[in-house]
């Protein structure tokens, strides 16, 4: 949502004015937005739709400013951990990772788009110091922003791996898996497929119809490692509260069953989701069509 240029000079100015002047640039950029892209904008009013039905046109509009302005947080809080200022969390169930990096299993991450998850992968490694993180995240052209989060990412000790249409997929390679091995953690988005290429199944979230990626199913069960699934959400200035799952294992009988408890999987990953997105409905930073049976709007 903020170029790169953009982000940087604001970053820089703020350094000097204080947080108030990023804050105020960053409402304006995400004003913007909500003025000028109106197809974003019926994306996510058609979203808030599904979720809470029944309610006038001009609600739904209000949902999307609120969703807009929102997302700022996370370039806001982006900046203050760059500028070595600290942010607050909370979390249940973390304990899951830190049991399957102890016992040495490995595991994979499966985020999602509500909360932030860069965000929660620099507390994350706050929370423990040597954190063998492998980050798949997609290759979105003409974003500037997105380069300098990969960068930060990766300077704080985060592997990443960026996964296009023409760089090809992480299921195509067998790195992850090596990682995995080596009793590492691998992280992966689990209702967002990153290009037209990517294997998708479909599952019912909200009562409609949606194809999630496969890949990171078939990952779990070719590498027979468990699934978690890590949720985040803002609970305020400079705070945060993370939610892991128990962990979930893809272990078909046989090969013949195999789509079977992929789609399995990806059913009960996206029936999670719908809950915490119930909860936290202004966390869904997801700025695109979603529904796949039919119309949306």
């Amino acid at each position: 949502m903020i170029g790169g240029v953009y982000y940087r000079g604001l970053a820089w100015l703020s350094r000097w004015c204080g947080l108030w002047l990023f804050r105020t640039g960053a409402w304006f950029v995400a004003t913007g937005f909500y003025l000028f892209f109106p197809g974003r904008v019926a994306a996510s009013a058609a979203f808030y739709r599904v979720l809470m039905p029944g309610r006038p046109r001009w609600f739904y509009w209000q949902c999307a400013w609120r969703q807009f302005h929102r997302f700022t947080g996370v370039f806001v809080d982006r900046f203050l951990l760059q500028t070595g200022q600290t942010i607050d969390y909370t979390s249940a169930g973390v304990e899951n990772l830190d049991r399957a990096l102890d016992q040495g299993m490995g595991g994979i991450i499966l985020m999602s788009h509500v909360g932030n998850w860069e965000i929660a992968a620099h507390l994350l490694k706050q929370h423990r110091d040597h954190l063998p993180l492998m980050l798949y995240m997609g290759a979105k052209q003409k974003e500037q922003i997105e380069k300098l989060q990969k960068q930060n990412l990766a300077e704080s000790g985060v592997r990443i791996i960026v996964a296009g249409a023409d760089t090809g997929t992480p299921f195509d390679t067998v790195e992850g898996i090596q990682h995995l091995k080596k009793g590492g953690l691998v992280s992966l988005s689990g209702d967002m497929a990153w290009h037209s290429a990517q294997r998708t199944v479909p599952v019912n979230f909200l009562g409609r119809r949606v194809d999630l990626p496969a890949g990171p199913h078939v990952f779990a069960m070719v590498a027979g490692v468990p699934l978690v699934y890590f949720f985040s959400h803002r609970t305020g200035p400079r705070s945060y509260h993370f939610s892991v799952s128990e962990p979930c294992y893809v272990r078909p009988a046989s090969r013949s069953e195999r789509q079977a408890a992929i789609q399995a999987s990806a059913q009960a990953y996206a029936d999670r989701l719908a809950e915490y997105v119930h909860r936290h409905p202004f966390e869904w930073f997801h700025f695109r069509s979603l529904f796949t049976d039919g119309d949306d709007a």
